[in-house]
């Protein structure tokens, strides 16, 4: 009797052994986990909250063994985790080289370096408004814009980085220039400096989408990829090999938005709607709107002189504060010969043009970073 309960108990685990799943055929882990102990640096993605609420996504990258040590914040419409993924070795500088090419002046400061994305892009909530109004007017009717998100993110930032000294720098460039100028705005009291580089400014007199009234068609993929989606993962498609032949064909930029339906992106309506420098643009040149403002923040101003793109912007801004810069040791203006943004990479030659050393990294080391040293 024994024997056969105990025949009946294998048959039934063999029964139930041979209904099991096999095991999953993937040799992928569920969550990859970095071994970063040998790393120089220490990073943390984090969501910082905003005073409506929403959060904002954020990197922040820490020198190991960090004291003190003073912030870099960028703010950027451009993808904060991507910017800050080029991890080819452990070395912080590795991690920065892909996107930030200042990393070797930063790097070597001790810095602690912040990369955020702006309000409705990527891994941040909310909505998105290209270069968006300040608060309380016409153009936003909510009681949030890009300098209170500066501010609710320089104080968050020197509430919960005990590594930190409490002092923020802030810098970028073209778009992201656009923000340091926004961070001057009631600014934050830890905010001890201010690098706006090529920024965008006066989007009609002479920066990005009109040169002094002329429109720059070229940018049409560029509103469509930025505005369309929160990851620009809608690609703007043209219908020829040479755009300057689909340009000719179309007629009109008006044409050529209709031929892609552009009428969907609420950027591209209020171009169409606004093409006269009338109140709209008016209302939003950065470099008045800085000069309203009491002079709080050191600003150095950085313009390339073939700059393709923001050619109007950072001498604009310095022409409107450098008066009230009584004292002479507030406001300055750094000019070098680069194109768009190239200060931070490459200056041994712009276009066919080779100069004697290379001028965007002598900046750096010698301009740029002693002006860091504020904070």
């Amino acid at each position: 009797m024994i024997r056969a309960v105990f025949l009946v108990v294998i048959a039934s685990m063999a029964a139930v052994a041979s209904a099991a799943p096999p095991p999953p055929y993937n040799e992928t882990p569920a969550n990859i986990i970095p071994a970063t102990e040998s790393w120089d640096h220490e990073r943390r993605a984090v969501d910082i909250p905003m005073r409506d609420g929403v959060k904002l996504h954020a990197v922040i990258l820490i020198p190991k063994g960090a004291h003190d040590a003073p912030i870099l914040l960028t703010r950027t419409p451009y993808d904060a985790e991507a910017l800050t993924s080029n991890v080819t070795s452990g070395r912080l500088l590795a991690t920065l080289d892909g996107y930030d090419n200042a990393a070797d002046v930063i790097v070597a400061g001790g810095y602690i370096r912040v990369i955020e994305d702006v309000r409705g892009k990527y891994h941040s909530g909310g909505t998105y408004v290209m270069n968006r109004p300040l608060a309380g007017g016409g153009l936003n009717p909510t009681r949030i814009d890009e300098a209170t998100d500066t501010w609710d993110t320089i104080d968050w930032l020197v509430k919960h980085l005990p590594e930190s000294n409490g002092k923020v720098g802030t810098l970028g460039i073209s778009y992201d220039g656009f923000e340091p100028l926004m961070a001057l705005i009631n600014p934050h009291p830890a905010l001890k400096v201010s690098v706006p580089m090529n920024p965008m400014v006066d989007g009609w007199r002479g920066d990005d989408w009109f040169h002094n009234g002329a429109f720059r068609q070229m940018n049409i993929d560029y509103i469509w990829e930025q505005v369309a989606t929160r990851d620009n993962s809608s690609k703007f498609w043209w219908n020829s090999a040479d755009i300057y032949d689909e340009f000719m064909r179309a007629g009109s930029a008006g044409e050529l938005g209709r031929i892609h339906n552009m009428d969907q992106v609420g950027f591209w309506k209020k171009l169409t709607e606004h093409p006269a420098y009338d109140q709209f643009w008016q209302s939003q040149a950065m470099d008045r709107i800085v000069a309203g403002q009491p002079l709080k923040v050191p600003v150095m101003l950085v313009h390339s002189l073939w700059d393709q793109e923001d050619i109007y912007g950072a001498t604009a801004v310095y022409k409107m504060l450098k008066p009230k810069d009584t004292a002479n040791d507030m406001v300055f203006l750094s000019l070098g010969p680069w194109y768009h943004g190239q200060e931070i990479g490459d200056g041994n030659h712009t276009g066919n043009i080779k100069w004697d050393q290379d001028a965007a990294k002598w900046w750096r080391w010698n301009i740029l970073a002693p002006f860091w040293r504020i904070i």
